[in-house]
């Protein structure tokens, strides 16, 4: 590893710090909701990983995960405010994020076979950056390129032919 490559490696230590601090966050707004869930931390790649487990309901989902978008930068928003650092945290609830990302992973993979079939660029609906992502990937991972095009709320994942 690079030096430069070392400066940019999170340290686990810091991260794991992160998720305590958002569990504690997520934990108390569960407590304030009178909601029962279980929460877990993890350390996944370059970010904290927390998810509320054993939840009845989608409440804190919302639709299209617009409440827990608000939840995951609340909780980003209380990291800050203890460590000063801007947090990558990542917040889930119930499973949603790692269905999200299955589906997003076979809509991307699947919009790639059609644009090298058919030579044409193809726009999709606009996405949250967590969702672009994975969509993303899943094209780079089939071959081709995307980008994101837009304004926040409307940016938007455009695939690219060869």
């Amino acid at each position: 590893m690079t030096e430069a490559e070392q400066e940019k490696a999170p340290d686990l230590s810091v991260l794991e710090q992160e998720g305590e601090i958002a569990a504690d966050y997520v934990e108390g707004l569960l407590d304030i909701a009178d909601i029962d869930g279980d929460i877990d931390m993890d350390v996944e790649g370059d970010r904290a990983l927390v998810s509320v487990v054993g939840l009845k309901g989608n409440e804190l989902v919302g639709p299209s995960g617009e409440v827990l978008e608000a939840l995951q930068e609340l909780t980003r928003l209380a990291v800050h405010r203890q460590t000063g650092e801007r947090s990558r945290l990542m917040l889930d609830v119930a499973g949603y994020r790692e269905r999200r990302r299955a589906e997003l992973t076979k809509l991307g993979t699947e919009i790639a076979a059609q644009v090298r079939d058919q030579g044409e660029p193809k726009a999709l609906q606009p996405m949250t950056p967590f969702e672009r992502k994975i969509v993303h990937d899943a094209v780079a991972a089939a071959g081709l390129t995307s980008e994101s095009e837009g304004e926040e709320p409307h940016r938007y994942v455009v695939v690219l032919p060869a």
